[in-house]
């Protein structure tokens, strides 16, 4: 008997769940500044409809972009420590 443990993100239903439910809260905040609310903001750019969802956004994507190239400058071969 060969059998893997099943995890609840193997099936495809599950992991549609996670994604719908990703969408719909990245909606949620995006339309939070639909309603008013007192800001205390420094420019006027922050004032944008969805600033702060864009600007999370691009600082994400930048992370991950900038952590790539930073592994090719910190990696070491696979027997380094042997």
């Amino acid at each position: 008997m060969n059998e893997e443990k099943k995890y609840w993100l193997d099936e495809k239903k599950n992991v549609k769940k996670v994604i719908y439910g990703l969408y719909i809260v990245c909606a949620v905040v995006a339309l939070i500044d639909v309603f008013p609310y007192k800001h205390h903001l420094h420019f006027r750019f922050e004032y944008w409809f969805g600033f702060f969802s864009f600007y999370g956004f691009v600082a994400c994507v930048s992370l991950v972009l900038a952590a790539k190239q930073l592994r090719k400058v910190v990696m070491r071969d696979e027997d380094y420590y042997d």
